[in-house]
């Protein structure tokens, strides 16, 4: 598996596991509340992650929360824009969380490194906008139906093999139009029409995704199946779980965490490897 996630301005380093930090620039979000939705509280945020040693910021503009209603175009465009054409400034890789082949090719326009797209580039034109690019990184997510319906109907059985041969075939479609294994990252889709216990499955055999020979991204942070398993109803105060649930995908082989608490999980992360240090003979390093 390679150890470098390639993106438009970085190369990753992904032999240490990174930290991707969640910028949501939206108004309904499930998790802060439309805290960021501004562009100023945004960017601030951006640069609140990276001084609490977030290795990559992931922004957004549309909801994904079951039962989310669909942004329009423009909407979205309006929201993120602003907010990236400052991120990239802060010379560090930037994500955005879109599956518009429009918005894909504006961020990326901006000097924005990543598209990370939960329908996995199925959109029309979306596969084409990103191959066009000579280096973006891109993330595959699997989801079941769509943001409305897929906890209305979530998926039925083993979900383990069926996300596993579903990520593999869109990378292969991916690489088919020439974009390099060291661009594409995979992501199982927790929560993304998944059952709780499904979810959990997916965690405990999360080393089957990797035969793929692709990295994995993978997202706990404040989801309702910790919820669901802790009793903690609302989803900020989810910090702890979605810590430990961040290192658990880690010890699995996850590459990277993408979670809110970003300080609190980069200090578990130091943790894990000071351990890890001492099982090699290593000296601890600050």
């Amino acid at each position: 598996m390679t150890a470098v996630w390639r993106t438009a301005r970085f190369e990753i380093d992904l032999a240490q596991a990174c930290v991707m930090g969640i910028v949501n620039v939206t108004p309904d979000s499930f998790s802060d509340g439309g805290a960021h939705a501004s562009t100023e509280a945004a960017v601030r945020h951006c640069a609140q992650l990276m001084e609490e040693g977030a290795d990559i910021l992931d922004i957004g503009g549309e909801s994904t929360r079951p039962g989310s209603p669909a942004v329009s175009l423009d909407e979205e465009l309006a929201r993120v824009i602003p907010v990236v054409r400052e991120a990239v400034k802060l010379n560090m890789p930037v994500s955005v969380d879109t599956y518009k082949p429009e918005v894909m090719r504006a961020v990326l326009d901006l000097g924005a490194d990543i598209v990370n797209d939960i329908w996995a580039l199925r959109q029309p034109g979306a596969r084409e906008a990103v191959a066009a690019h000579p280096s973006c990184g891109i993330c595959l997510m699997h989801m079941h139906r769509d943001p409305q319906t897929m906890q209305a109907a979530p998926m039925e059985g083993d979900v383990v093999p069926v996300v596993r041969e579903f990520l593999s075939e869109q990378a292969h479609a991916l690489r088919a139009l020439g974009v390099a294994r060291e661009r594409i990252t995979l992501d199982p889709g927790i929560g993304f029409g998944k059952t709780v216990v499904q979810n959990f499955a997916l965690l405990a055999r999360q080393r089957e995704l990797l035969a793929a020979g692709m990295p994995l991204l993978v997202g706990w942070s404040r989801k309702s199946s910790i919820g669901a398993v802790t009793g903690i109803e609302a989803a900020i105060e989810r910090m702890a779980p979605s810590v430990a649930a961040a290192l658990l995908a880690v010890e699995r082989g996850a590459s990277i965490v993408r979670v809110h608490d970003v300080r609190e999980t980069v200090a578990a992360l130091a943790v894990r490897r000071a351990m890890i240090s001492q099982q090699q003979g290593q000296e601890l390093q600050p």
